[in-house]
């Protein structure tokens, strides 16, 4: 992505498990402060189709949540692929019991019941500098999350493919006993890091 210049590191987000992985379209959902009038905020999980990934954008909010058990058993029971929140979650065991993917800035014991309320679905959303439009690819893993805008999915892929191959090779050689500097230099490492 660094490659691409595509700002797609979602910096701060962390799973609550290292072992967790996912990949999947964006759903997204946008919450803001409590106005006037208090609602629920999260009964679009009805809708979000299976394999997709639910992007929640809370503000980055660390004193109230908008995940917990409820949504993890619904969402793992529906087949989706992972949460993200630019913000805390809550009942962690839950996820943790299930196997169910969810990537946040921590967690946090108190509801955001009261606090935040719906400021829409399918929407575009923010995870911290990263923006995210509905149907953009997040591949999450023990390091954290990337968002692949899917205007650019091919680029990418490509790029990947070709960064991971040379550094398969490399990994090989190494192993083997050969220099990290010649390794590199012989599968063009550096250039294949380089922004265009």
């Amino acid at each position: 992505m660094d490659r691409l210049s595509i700002p797609g590191q979602a910096l701060g987000i962390a799973p609550l498990d290292r072992g967790f992985r996912m990949v999947g379209r964006a759903f997204t959902a946008r919450t803001i402060p409590v106005a006037t009038v208090s609602g629920t905020v999260g009964d679009y999980i009805d809708d979000v189709p299976e394999g997709n990934v639910v992007v929640l954008d809370n503000g980055g909010r660390l004193d109230g949540t908008v995940w917990g058990d409820i949504l993890t058993i619904m969402a793992h029971r529906r087949g989706l692929a992972g949460t993200v929140i630019h913000g805390v979650c809550r009942d962690a065991p839950r996820s943790l019991e299930v196997g169910y993917p969810i990537f946040s800035r921590g967690v946090c014991m108190r509801s955001g019941r009261g606090r935040v309320q719906s400021d829409g679905y399918q929407v575009p959303v923010s995870l911290g500098d990263v923006r995210v439009e509905p149907g953009d690819m997040l591949v999450g893993d023990a390091d954290g999350v990337i968002v692949v805008p899917q205007s650019r999915l091919d680029d990418v892929l490509a790029a990947a493919r070709d960064i991971a191959e040379a550094e398969d090779r490399i990994r090989a050689e190494i192993e083997a006993g050969s220099r990290l500097d010649e390794a590199r230099k012989r599968h063009r490492y550096f250039s294949l890091q380089k922004r265009g």
